[in-house]
């Protein structure tokens, strides 16, 4: 007889499951290249030199990792506290909408001002996208995977009508696109003649403070309380509610600030395919990352670089740029798989033994 057994894994061990899980998606990714007719490690050196290659291959991988970072960030927030936000797509689109709203001329002010109203104005707009199933969570109990996944479309379609309508760009030629963000409201470039901008620094700096906040305020410890066992944390005075709308909030801010990243900082202007699925590849990044703010960092890396690479690779050798989505869902399988070999044991019981 065989029973399963909890057990607590080694900080060793946490680091070194996300890890192994990157390096055995990638192994495995040259299973669907070979079987493609292509060179596997030729694939391998294009995929390396269309990341790492040159000065603008890399700073084109840290530009897809930004909004990558903040809704992993979201992601990794809401699940520490048991809350699956899975509408992190929908919260980016209101932060983007939010953006473009305010920072396409509706008010006239300095950089020094506009940008912080802009970025407050993208979070708050991410943070009401998921205060409606946070609410519903907690005054009736329904499931926020379902709630939060459903928002996902009702909201790009909010946007699309947006689009086709009110926030349509005069000068568009009736293409459902959004005035351009003045200049005063864009977030600044970090290299000249290159696409990363001040929104990674954002992220870098969001990643950091949540990790201390996470570790070292009583706030963090309500978080994590809340996330064990929220019974017996409201038994201990916590307040489960109050902590579950907070993270809730957090979530959805930090979703609406990828939005406005790719508006503000990138593309300068709203469109209904901004983003091709950030919103669901935090998901993946905060679970590569085992939920740690500074580890969403590293996995937001490694899946933009998964990404970038792939398209340089597909372009080179004819091999389908969607070998990237396939990289990405093993990892998520392997991390996965590795997380409950790390929490888990199986031990031999003989019979009669008492379980």
């Amino acid at each position: 007889m065989m029973r399963i057994e909890p057990r607590q894994p080694s900080r060793v061990v946490n680091v070194a499951v996300p890890v192994l899980a990157a390096l055995v998606s990638l192994l495995l990714a040259a299973i669907p290249l070979a079987l493609a007719g292509a060179d596997v490690l030729a694939a391998f050196r294009l995929m390396w030199s269309g990341v790492f290659g040159s000065p603008f291959a890399f700073t084109e991988t840290l530009t897809r990792a930004t909004p990558l970072i903040l809704t992993g960030l979201a992601a990794a927030l809401a699940f520490r506290a048991k809350l699956w936000n899975i509408g992190g797509e929908g919260q980016l689109y209101l932060g983007a909408l939010a953006a473009v709203a305010l920072g396409s001329g509706a008010i006239s002010a300095p950089p020094a001002v506009m940008i912080p109203l802009v970025l407050l104005a993208g979070a708050a707009a991410g943070a009401a996208g998921m205060a409606v199933p946070a609410f519903l969570k907690v005054r009736f109990g329904a499931d926020e995977v379902v709630t939060t996944l459903l928002l996902n479309f009702v909201i790009l379609l909010f946007v699309q009508m947006m689009l086709e309508g009110p926030l349509q760009d005069p000068m568009g030629m009736g293409w459902p696109q959004s005035a351009p963000v003045i200049e005063k409201a864009t977030l600044p470039q970090l290299m000249d003649r290159m696409r990363v901008h001040a929104g990674l620094l954002i992220g870098l700096g969001l990643a950091v403070l949540f990790h201390i906040l996470l570790t070292r305020t009583t706030w963090g410890m309500k978080m994590r309380a809340v996330g064990e066992n929220a019974p017996a944390a409201r038994h201990a005075g916590i307040p489960v509610t109050r902590t579950l709308m907070g993270a809730a909030l957090i979530s959805g801010g930090l979703a609406g600030l990828a939005g406005v990243g790719e508006v503000a900082g990138l593309k300068g202007y709203l469109t209904a395919d901004l983003s091709p699925g950030y919103g669901y590849a935090g998901i993946v990044v905060a679970m590569l990352a085992r939920l740690s703010p500074l580890g969403t960092v590293a996995s937001a890396l490694f899946i933009a670089a998964v990404f970038v690479g792939a398209d340089s690779m597909s372009r080179a050798i004819g091999v389908s740029s969607y070998l990237a989505d396939l990289v990405v869902a093993i990892a998520l399988l392997c991390v996965l798989i590795g997380g409950f070999v790390s929490r888990y044991r199986i031990v031999r019981v003989r019979t009669g033994e008492a379980p």
